[in-house]
């Protein structure tokens, strides 16, 4: 009987080939498959960062994103409104996904003429616009409609608009080009505090007397994200933070609606038959879509439970329908359109293409941050839109001109203009050359 030693190294058998194989041979195949695995994720992220570098890459990012937000979004308010379309207009369950696409077909051939204009065009624009904000938001605040409690709409003959929407590209606009102007003086506190400060919580006053928090909330942020821009010092962001604090918190006491949402937002069931019903049945639209969803057209809380389904809440009937994993994909689309549009802010060297970029990145993200966390329940309700996704013209249609703005940025990069032009030079050399052979032949 053969006795084998313990300092001997045991035999293998591969199963391919059936001949022995020493353990000093196994390591060296799986150190191998180590370093095969380790070049392929070197060779994957080679690629992307390839990818990342051309000079289109921007332009491409933002019309991609933003033309799938945009389908997304008009296919979710179909689905969402279908109910409250039959409900409310006589039995036409298309009735508001309609009024959507209007909006589109109008806002679309705006955004490409936002992107197509010559920028000293756009920049003529800030100060009218600046002014006919402040007009349209102190009619509001006179002679303004109320929904919801908040005096944010105004009637204009037969249809009714929100001033305060339009009024976050125009002051986005104003501030990028007055800071644009002083942009080697900045160094100087007096300068960077006006007149843009003033004329921004000029604009905020109006809309807080509205009672229209979310959009107030918004404006606040586009302040806070200018000052961060042009290198404001650290305590008049700490200031800041102390007025946001002290005016959110008098805003929610004068209102008992709006109080009783404060203090039960973070448990909705404590309140469920009043103040806890709207983000209690949102957060039921999101246990119930699990990982893949229910499916478009799937929705239970869009059946009258879930109020606003269609504009501040569609985030619950996307997450119900469509999962999480549709949620994440709307929440990806954002996030490439502020990390494409930052690229672009931090290779130009126009202050205001820098800065309009900069203050567009702060309103469309930060509005999203509020919705999506108001869905959550991890901010109150606060009633506003998701850009793009909800319904809402008055929403809608500068958002897509903000959009515009930052393609035709793209667009005007150095590299991604050269590789335009490039592109265009031989399509048309091309079209030339079978121009000439048809002739021929």
């Amino acid at each position: 009987m053969a006795i084998a030693s313990p300092l001997r190294r045991p035999w293998r058998r591969t199963p391919d080939d059936g001949s022995p194989r020493s353990g000093r041979s196994v390591v060296g195949d799986v150190s191998a498959r180590a370093r095969r695995g380790q070049a392929g994720v070197t060779s994957w992220y080679a690629a992307l960062r390839h990818a990342l570098e051309r000079p289109l890459t921007s332009y491409y990012l933002l019309l991609g994103a933003s033309a799938l937000l945009l389908t997304i979004g008009l296919i979710m308010v179909f689905s969402a409104s279908s109910v409250y379309s039959f409900e409310h207009y006589g039995g036409n369950s298309y009735a508001v996904v309609i009024k959507q696409l209007t909006w589109v077909v109008i806002g679309l051939p705006c955004a490409w003429i936002a992107g197509r204009l010559p920028q000293r065009w756009v920049r003529r624009l800030a100060w009218p616009g600046y002014f006919a904000s402040l007009a349209l938001l102190l009619l509001t605040s006179l002679f303004g409609v109320t929904r919801n409690g908040n005096t944010n709409w105004l009637a204009l003959g037969p249809i009714q608009i929100q001033p305060s929407e339009i009024a976050k590209l125009a002051l986005v606009l104003w501030a990028a080009h007055v800071y644009a102007n002083k942009d080697r003086r900045l160094g100087n506190l007096h300068q960077v505090m006006m007149p843009v400060v003033p004329g921004l919580l000029v604009a905020t006053t109006l809309v807080i007397v509205g009672h229209d928090l979310g959009t107030a909330l918004v404006l606040f942020a586009i302040l806070l994200g200018m000052l961060w821009v042009v290198g404001a010092p650290a305590r008049m962001f700490v200031m800041s933070f102390l007025v946001i604090g002290v005016t959110t918190g008098a805003l929610a006491a004068s209102d008992p609606e709006r109080m009783a949402r404060l203090a039960n937002f973070t448990n909705p069931m404590r309140d469920y038959e009043s103040a806890g019903w709207q983000p209690a049945h949102g957060l039921f639209a999101l246990s119930q879509g699990g990982v893949f969803g229910q499916g478009i057209g799937a929705s239970q809380q869009k059946w009258g439970n879930l109020p606003e389904a269609h504009t501040d809440y569609i985030f619950a009937v996307l997450g119900e329908e469509l999962g999480l994993v549709g949620t994440l994909l709307v929440i990806g689309l954002f996030l490439t359109i502020s990390y494409a549009a930052l690229r672009v802010a931090r290779r130009t060297r126009d202050p205001f293409v820098r800065y309009m970029t900069f203050g567009i990145v702060v309103w469309i993200l930060g509005q999203t941050m509020i919705n999506i966390g108001m869905v959550l329940a991890l901010l109150p309700v606060i009633g506003i839109p998701l850009p793009l996704v909800s319904y809402g013209g008055s929403a809608l249609v500068p958002s897509l001109v903000a959009l515009g703005m930052l393609v035709g940025f793209a667009r005007r990069e150095p590299e991604a203009a050269r590789a335009l032009a490039q592109r265009r030079k031989a399509r048309n050399s091309g079209v030339t050359a079978g121009r000439v052979d048809g002739r021929g032949l």
